[in-house]
Parts: structure tokens; C-alpha cells; sequence
């Protein structure tokens, strides 16, 4: 029973903070709804926060006041509001809130993704943006892309010869995660090789447990319980990694003296080795850096060519315009070159329309690091900032139809996915943008556009494309609910 009155101190701790903190404020703070005492707003959010979200800001206005727990947390959900926060103020706004799963995996969140906004970070996203992520560096594996690219489509040819169903969410997500790995580590890796459940295995329970409610991020004062066990289980899943990470590197450097590398972490050692970064740098960097790299390439680029392709197959219409522009610029015959994809513009229309609709990271993260005023709202320090990408591709205001999938609103339009337009920033903006956007938009494309020329798409089971779900599965990475089952037709033999 001990455990109970444990509970209890820390709750009574938390009610008297919350209180301490409503005294101490009565500035204006944004509209929101009522929360409840020590939850807050929790109870009002579902499987999927970002369309609850959408809605109670569709009553109370686009920049929301909410709290989780004993976090005040601000919802944006209109381009206007996106600029105001990630724009005007983007400086303010630009940290990110503790986060246990990237504290654990992150070697204390050293990563790029949920790293602490200050010196290190700067120069950390700097070396990876000009080291890792530059067009140099991003063209220097197309041939790998291309070689593994045209593994899936012989294995789909062949499928599609015996008419069979084939799970293209499986197919999309090994093809994805082949290509980061050759990326980064500079070869695939069989199932055991990260451990005895499996890479698969591994990497899934790890998304699983980084987008997890963890009572520890909303509650800081029982963090310490563990009440969930959390954290025992990603200090588990960091030592794995941890092993994994030490070995590749140590292969890494073993290799040094017998050949010229080119993956990520040969680049990296290089740096290590060569004591030119400029700034606090060792293995733990390189860890987390990889680490984010792994992750964040793998998962992100399968739901967007997933969703794209799942909307290639709800619309046979835009399928065969964009199948059309693809003869005429790419040659029946033909495999889809990455050159050939700066001539698309139907495709860079659907692929901006898919993820206008279905943006992989729904709601961008970020942190006030001082108080501030926004839109005459008075915006705490340390509160947690919400961008719904999701909702603000859902604005009526922005949009024409904005439930009605439409490749062609963006024909002549000068609307980009880069972060300058705030109604589509399915890459964030500002300093928090996306550091892996062209690398993220190169792959996507060109799976998309080489899956659309070599195939046609039939949903098995006499299925129509209306008939196909598009239901969410909300997390880090938000993807389809269901996966998608489908039988490859061959257009061209190739």
C-alpha cells in the first residue's frame, strides 16, 4: 500500500504547483476548453489527439490553450498561427520539451530531433545538414536507390504474374528501411542482427514505446516512480541499440585503412577522428545522430509513399494523368531515373495534395524558452507549443474543398511543402524544420512515380477504390491503420 500514498504525495504536490502557478498568472492566456483537476484536458483526446484537437480549435480558435497533466500546452492549427509561432517567433519557440523515450535512446536527447535548443544543437544540425544531408551527399547514393528499387519491382512483377495480393505496406516499409540502413551503415542487416526478436521486432516496439503516453513527460514530479515501467523498458532498448550502434562503429573503423567509405558513419568517424567539428563531440553524438537517422528515415518515408499510394489507388482518375505524364517524360520501358523528377509537376502536385492530407508527423512539438506575447496571448515559459500540421491542411480558410483529394489545385500554384508556406509544412519550419527534407522528398517521389509507371493497382476481393479505409494510426510517425493489400498489374516489361 506504500505505492498508494506515494501517488497521492505526488498528486497533492502537483494540485498545489498547478495552483501556485494560476495565482502567479493572470495574464491572458488563449481561449480553450475546461480541463478537470490534475488531468487537465486528457480526457477529452482519443487514439487520434491531432483530430480531436482539430476539432475543439474549430470552437475555441486557432491558438488554443490546453493542459496535459501539469503542462500548459498551446494548439495552433492555422497558417496564420503557424507563422505567428514558427515565423515572428520562431526563436522563442524553438527548443523541445524533455521527452523520456528521446531522453533514453537520444543519449539525453544529444539527438537532432528532440535535442535542446542551444550551442551544441546549432552546430550538430549544421555539421549533419552540410556533412549528411547536402545534394552532394544525397546523390551520391542514387545508384543504391535505383539497384534497390528495381529488386521491389521484380519481386512485384512476379507477383503480379501469379496474381497474388501483395501487403505493399510490408514491401514499402522493408524497401525503406534497406535503403536508410545502406545509407547510414553502408550495408542491410538480416533479422537477428540487432537482436535475437529480430530488427523488426525491435524497431517497432521502439516507435511503439517513443509515442507511448508516458506519465513521466506530462508529470514531472513522478518521474521517478515509473509507474509504467517506461523507463526500464527503454533503458532496455537503448542498451540494444547501444551494442549495435558500438559494433557498426567499431567495423567502421577496422575498415578505415583498407578502403574509402561513404555511409553516415564513416562520414561521422571521419569528423570524430579528425577533431575539426568545432564543438563538444564523441561517440555519444555520433550514437544519437545515427540513432536519428535510422529512425526518423525509415518510418517517415514508408507512411508517405503508403498514404500516396493508398490515394493513387482511391482515385483512378489522377492514377492514369499521373501515369500519362510519366510515359510521356519517362518513356514506356523505362525505369524512372531521379533526374527525370524535377520534370514531373503532376507528380510533385500529388505527392504535395497526399501529404497536404496526410501528414506523417501530424503535430510538430516545440517549447516556449522564455514568456512571450503572441496574437495578445500571454504564452508561459516552458509551455508546450502543438502545431497541427493535420488540421491546418484542413483549413477552410486555406483550402477550397479541403476534405476533396486534388492534386490539380496545385497546378500554377506557387504553394511549396518547403516551410516558407504555412499552409502545408508537412517538413515543420524555421529552425525546427526538417533537416532531412530533400533526402525524405527524393525517396518519396521516386518510389511513388516508379510504383505508378510499372504497375496499375487492383484491390483484391472485387473491391472498389471508394471502398478502400484510410483510417490513422496516430504516433510519432502516423500511418495507416490497416495495410494495404493490393495486386500489382504490370504495365511495361521492364
Amino acid at each position: 500500500m506504500a505505492w498508494i500514498w506515494t501517488v497521492a504525495i505526488a498528486a497533492a504536490i502537483t494540485l498545489l504547483h498547478l495552483l501556485h502557478q494560476w495565482r502567479r498568472n493572470k495574464k491572458k492566456l488563449p481561449p480553450g476548453p475546461k480541463g478537470l483537476p490534475i488531468i487537465g484536458h486528457f480526457h477529452l483526446l482519443s487514439n487520434n489527439p491531432h483530430q480531436d484537437l482539430h476539432q475543439l480549435a474549430r470552437k475555441h480558435g486557432p491558438i488554443m490553450y490546453t493542459r496535459f497533466g501539469s503542462v500548459p500546452t498551446i494548439v495552433v492549427s492555422s497558417p496564420a498561427a503557424a507563422e505567428l509561432f514558427l515565423k515572428t517567433h520562431d526563436l522563442i519557440f524553438a527548443n523541445r520539451p524533455h521527452h523520456e523515450a528521446a531522453y533514453y535512446l537520444g543519449y539525453q536527447q544529444r539527438n537532432i530531433v528532440f535535442g535542446r535548443y542551444g550551442a551544441y544543437w546549432r552546430n550538430m544540425r549544421k555539421l549533419c545538414t552540410l556533412e549528411l544531408l547536402s545534394t552532394l551527399k544525397i546523390d551520391q547514393f542514387a545508384p543504391m536507390r535505383k539497384a534497390e528499387l528495381r529488386i521491389l519491382v521484380d519481386s512485384l512483377r512476379q507477383a503480379a504474374a501469379a496474381r497474388e495480393t501483395v501487403d505493399m505496406s510490408v514491401r514499402i516499409a522493408s524497401i525503406s528501411a534497406d535503403m536508410t540502413c545502406l545509407m547510414v551503415f553502408g550495408r542491410k542487416f538480416a533479422d537477428r542482427d540487432l537482436d535475437e526478436r529480430g530488427f523488426k521486432e525491435v524497431m517497432k516496439e521502439t516507435m511503439e514505446e517513443a509515442a507511448a503516453f508516458n506519465l513521466g513527460d506530462y508529470f514531472p514530479y513522478l518521474r521517478w516512480l515509473d509507474l509504467q515501467g517506461s523507463a526500464r523498458r527503454l533503458k532496455k532498448l537503448s542498451k540494444i541499440f547501444d551494442a549495435f550502434l558500438e559494433k557498426i562503429i567499431d567495423e567502421h573503423v577496422e575498415k578505415e585503412e583498407k578502403e574509402d567509405g561513404h555511409d553516415f558513419v564513416d562520414t561521422m568517424m571521419s569528423i570524430l577522428h579528425s577533431g575539426e567539428a568545432g564543438f563538444d563531440f564523441d561517440r555519444r553524438h555520433v550514437k544519437a545522430v545515427l540513432l536519428d537517422m535510422l529512425l526518423a528515415g525509415m518510418d517517415t518515408s514508408a507512411a508517405a509513399v503508403e498514404w500516396a499510394l493508398s490515394e493513387v489507388i482511391r482515385h483512378p482518375r489522377e492514377m492514369k494523368k499521373l501515369q500519362k505524364e510519366l510515359e510521356e517524360m519517362v518513356g514506356p520501358n523505362q525505369m524512372v531515373e531521379e533526374s527525370h523528377l524535377s520534370s514531373l509537376k503532376y507528380l510533385d502536385c500529388f505527392i504535395k495534395e497526399s501529404m497536404r492530407l496526410h501528414p506523417v508527423g501530424p503535430l510538430l512539438i516545440h517549447e516556449a524558452m522564455e514568456d512571450c506575447e503572441v496574437n495578445g496571448f500571454h504564452i508561459p515559459n516552458r509551455a508546450r507549443v502543438l502545431v497541427n500540421v493535420w488540421a491546418i491542411g484542413r483549413d477552410p480558410d486555406a483550402w477550397v474543398d479541403p476534405e476533396t483529394f486534388a492534386p490539380e489545385r496545385f497546378l500554377g500554384s506557387n504553394v511549396d511543402l518547403r516551410g516558407r508556406d504555412f499552409q502545408l509544412i508537412p517538413f515543420g519550419s524555421g529552425r525546427r524544420g526538417c533537416p532531412g527534407l530533400q533526402l525524405g522528398l527524393t525517396m518519396v517521389r521516386l518510389m511513388v512515380a516508379q510504383l505508378v509507371h510499372c504497375f496499375n493497382w487492383v484491390l483484391p476481393h472485387g473491391m472498389m477504390p471508394a471502398d478502400l479505409d484510410m483510417f490513422e494510426n496516430f504516433g510519432l510517425v502516423t500511418s495507416r491503420a490497416n495495410h494495404l493489400m493490393v495486386i500489382p498489374v504490370n504495365r511495361w516489361d521492364i
